[in-house]
């Protein structure tokens, strides 16, 4: 096919990379392991963890996992945590181990962990105490044989009761006691992985590196099944395309305030600078604006991801302005749409381009970035090296250069399947290795690629995927519901919140019911802002609901 963009990629960015640079992650970060023992890899609350801590305690954690937890090749650990040093021990130890990650969102409710822990098949868990009172509601109906248990100061050297754990426990209100019968600290199994062997894994790209999970296209959450081959394709084409940005043969500082277990943070912060050898400086508690700011003043950096809602709050933090950007060379947007009013006041205030880049949990994840010294240009970018993008029409077929249909990609990035579900795999899958992205959208003759809708109704809140068909199935739970329909509306600080539209069967049913009603079983991005009462729904002539009525409507109330 037709390449365009080829001829508009920066200067230095190749047309393709060598997808057999490293056989595994595994691989690539033993590279890394080498190449920068002294080097520091992560920076929590002040604590440093060099490359060479890293291989040894991820080293000793993989030995602890094959020796005293019974993991096998191709086994599914869960790991349930923010951004915490553990994170990337356990994320590499799992690894090496020959076991397959399942990133687990430490906010989930009992309901959506039970899901996910079920339908993965994980065995074991590494999991942050303060959010173990959840897996403890269910524990029992899953495979889950083996728990981990961390604290957020547990390897920061900070005892229980200083202001580390005051933090944690203040955003969840309380920590409610728990108990495992077959549990140990994440600390102990250091120590005693620390006098194991780990037994090598032969890996290849074919193999099964991680279970993530997300709507996909449609309301069921299922998991990407993220190979090694995928993973490493990814990074070194968000390394082929950011490297030239980039100081040469220094080490430098990535700011990592996105949740290292969501997919844009996973392969953008945590593997690419693992590769290069940079410091990712975890922020564990984003929503602290002031704090994160302190942070930010203590570490001149040459590089930050975000979605818009964190650049947004940024840019209103007090004390902001005074950051020091000379070092900043590249910003990074994804997750969701950049509003061009923030990415102008970006570049006012740090002098840096906010560029916007796209991709799918799918496709692990990136497919287009925008060249990083090109202004916003409301696009969301170029295909990266290795990867076609084609427009289709709803037959499968490609369209011309100018025409709207639904975006498609091929690349080396995009995914084997969704675990378990080949139906929604073929849903989505087009002969000879396009994938449908849901998202509608048409390419300029430039090979520059916009989204103008999207053919689903997913919610997009603050860069986290939200389907209406789960909120409606929660919803409609409440004994006073009778018919429920949930849409987006637009939000100026998560650029869409969840809206539904309710018909009632108990009439003195109240918005404040249903809404509590929904987050004792959602979590807190999912929960509706706005409840709307009818009479009846809109249907077409064969009774489905007409969302694109509700959301025009719900954008006028």
């Amino acid at each position: 096919m037709s390449k365009p963009w080829l001829a508009h990629y920066p200067p230095g960015v190749p047309a393709d990379i060598d997808v057999n640079r490293h056989a595994s992650l595994v691989q690539m970060a033993e590279e890394a392991f080498a190449e920068f023992p002294t080097r520091t890899a992560y920076v929590q609350m002040g604590r440093a963890l060099t490359y060479a801590d890293l291989d040894a305690q991820s080293d000793a954690f993989g030995a602890w996992l094959q020796q005293r937890a019974g993991l096998r090749r191709g086994d599914r650990v869960a790991i349930m945590m923010p951004n915490v040093l553990q994170y990337p021990i356990a994320l590499f130890g799992v690894l090496r181990a020959g076991g397959v990650v399942v990133n687990t969102n430490p906010l989930y409710t009992a309901r959506e962990l039970e899901h996910q822990l079920c339908d993965s098949g994980a065995e074991i868990i590494v999991i942050l105490e303060n959010f173990a009172h959840v897996l403890e509601e269910v524990i029992a109906r899953t495979p889950v044989r083996k728990v981990v248990v961390t604290s957020v100061g547990e390897l920061l050297g900070f005892p229980k009761g200083t202001i580390v754990d005051f933090v944690v426990r203040r955003v969840r209100k309380q920590v409610p006691p728990w108990h495992f019968r077959d549990s140990l600290r994440f600390a102990d199994a250091l120590q005693d992985g620390g006098g194991l062997s780990l037994a090598p894994v032969e890996l290849g790209h074919g193999d099964l590196a991680f279970l993530q999970y997300t709507g996909g296209t449609t309301g069921v959450s299922k998991g990407a099944m993220l190979s090694h081959g995928n993973m490493v394709a990814n990074v070194m084409q968000s390394w082929a395309w950011t490297e030239p940005a980039f100081p040469k043969g220094t080490p430098s500082i990535a700011i990592t305030a996105l949740p290292l277990y969501h997919i844009f943070a996973l392969t953008a912060n945590c593997l690419l600078f693992l590769r290069l050898g940079w410091t990712n400086i975890l922020i564990t508690n984003p929503r602290d604006f002031p704090g994160f700011v302190k942070e930010l003043k203590r570490h001149p950096f040459t590089y930050i991801s975000g979605v818009n809602t964190l650049f947004n709050a940024l840019l209103h933090t007090p004390g902001f302005e005074a950051v020091d950007f000379s070092k900043l060379r590249v910003t990074l947007g994804g997750g969701m749409a950049v509003q061009r009013a923030v990415a102008e006041r970006w570049k006012q205030v740090t002098g840096c381009i906010l560029t916007q880049a796209w991709g799918l949990t799918e496709t692990s994840p990136a497919a287009c970035i925008n060249p990083v010294d090109v202004d916003f240009n409301d696009s969301i970018g170029l295909p990266i090296s290795s990867t076609e993008i084609g427009i289709a029409d709803d037959n499968g077929q490609m369209l011309p250069v100018g025409q709207v249909g639904e975006i498609c990609v091929r690349g080396p990035q995009v995914m084997q399947g969704y675990y378990k579900r080949p139906d929604e795999t073929a849903r989505v899958m087009l002969p000879d290795g396009w994938l449908r992205t849901g998202d509608i959208g048409r390419m300029d003759e430039h090979g520059f690629v916009y989204i103008e809708d999207r053919k689903k109704d997913m919610i997009n809140v603050s860069g986290f995927n939200v389907y209406p068909n789960e909120i409606e199935s929660v919803a409609v739970t409440h004994p006073g519901v009778m018919e429920v329909a949930a849409v987006a509306k637009e939000d100026p600080h998560s650029g869409e919140v969840v809206a539904l539209f309710v018909v009632r069967k108990d009439p003195a049913l109240t918005a404040e019911a249903v809404i509590e009603h929904c987050r004792a079983q959602l979590t807190g991005y999912k929960v509706p802002r706005h409840v709307y009462f009818r009479k009846d729904l809109p249907k077409t002539n064969v009774g489905k609901i007409l969302r694109r009525e509700l959301r025009d409507e719900a954008a006028k109330l």
